[in-house]
């Protein structure tokens, strides 16, 4: 049997969460395949599954929304994405009943940005890019497509006067090496987090 936790990250330093994950190994992969059918069926995407070994083990599963849609998942989401998880586990032919811990959570949003999906999902904000060989780029991501991402860049001022913005650039995914989206003030809602994103730690 498992306990399950919901997580639901909110990091506000832009610097991410440090999750101590260790590489993928077989167990973990068979456990993706088991878990990522109950995923989708539920509207998500399943962007990793980690295991922590020990005599009780914690699965750490993380889920995301489709590329397509904006925002983050709920915390009323993630609590009940977890409940079925955790039956899908506690059904598991393959498990070899030691105890474990279950933990869902949804990406925060200091994540890299080294897929194209993770551009999609973060299209509209602001993001810091670095290019390979070549100056790096801060600035808004207003699409991405198949081939790269297209950016309004914030030219640099002097302090204290409004920042100015460049003709759009597109940026092919062969120059990206990551990005980061940057946090904005004007975005946070009155308890201090990103509309979309989740607060903190609840029990499912």
């Amino acid at each position: 049997m498992s306990n399950a936790e919901a997580t639901a990250s909110s990091d506000q330093t832009g610097t991410g969460k440090a999750e101590a994950a260790p590489a993928h190994n077989p167990e973990a992969d068979r456990l993706r395949a088991l878990l990522e059918p109950a995923v989708q069926a539920n509207r998500l995407y399943l962007e990793d599954v980690a295991i922590v070994a020990g005599s009780h083990r914690v699965v750490h599963v993380v889920v995301d929304l489709p590329q397509e849609e904006t925002g983050g998942v709920s915390l009323d989401v993630i609590a009940d994405i977890s409940k079925i998880l955790s039956e899908v586990l506690d059904n598991d032919p393959g498990d070899d009943g030691r105890p474990y811990d279950l933990e869902v959570s949804s990406p925060g949003v200091g994540r890299p940005l080294t897929e194209p999906r993770h551009w999609h999902r973060a299209k509209g904000r602001m993001a810091r890019i670095n290019v390979v060989q070549g100056e790096n780029v801060m600035g808004r991501i207003t699409s991405v497509d198949g081939d790269g991402v297209t950016i309004v860049p914030e030219i640099a001022v002097k302090k204290g006067m409004k920042p100015k913005q460049g003709d759009p650039i597109k940026l092919p995914f062969d120059r990206i090496r990551n990005g980061k989206v940057e946090i904005e003030f004007s975005h946070l809602n009155g308890d201090g987090l990103e509309p979309g994103h989740n607060g903190p730690s609840e029990e499912a």
